[in-house]
């Protein structure tokens, strides 16, 4: 049986600080989904600036992701902040949200919940493991479940 490669162009918002992290991340999910565009932010401020096109995002050319894989533990303004942001902003909240974090902290799972988190996965230690969890997001998130589409400025 082969990958099902989604139907249209998902655009992925992958938010975390380690540069590593981010490419293994891309490489995993582009193995099954190399049609996927992936952009990247590197902590919560630099997420928020993304979705709001001011900083470095202010004369950028881009969409708002369909998905946003969020890391926890940043600089600036952690993953807990930016979720909690997120979600309270009517213009940006239809965005899922899959934590993707080092902890398996209870405490960490249940805050990300109540924030508005859409799923929480601990990050894998192998790329092996990677490979397999990327896939099966993307056979969730581009395959079964149907993602809202928010018009820009609404």
């Amino acid at each position: 049986m082969t990958d099902q490669i989604p139907p249209k162009l998902i655009h992925i918002l992958l938010v975390d600080d380690d540069e590593d992290d981010r490419y293994l991340t891309r490489e995993a999910f582009h193995q099954h989904y190399p049609a996927s565009r992936i952009s990247f932010a590197e902590d919560g401020e630099d997420l928020m600036d993304f979705l709001t096109y001011k900083g470095r995002y202010a004369e950028a050319d881009h969409s708002l992701p369909e998905l946003i894989l969020l890391d926890l533990n940043m600089p600036r303004k952690d993953g807990r902040e930016a979720l909690r942001e997120i979600k309270a902003d009517e213009q940006f909240r239809h965005i899922p949200i899959v934590v993707l974090t080092t902890s398996d902290a209870k405490d960490d799972v249940e805050t990300s919940y109540f924030n508005g988190a859409n799923s929480f996965i601990t990050k894998p230690p192998t790329f092996q493991r990677l490979s397999e969890v990327t896939k099966a997001i993307g056979q969730y998130w581009f395959n079964v479940v149907t993602i809202c589409e928010h018009e820009e400025g609404k």
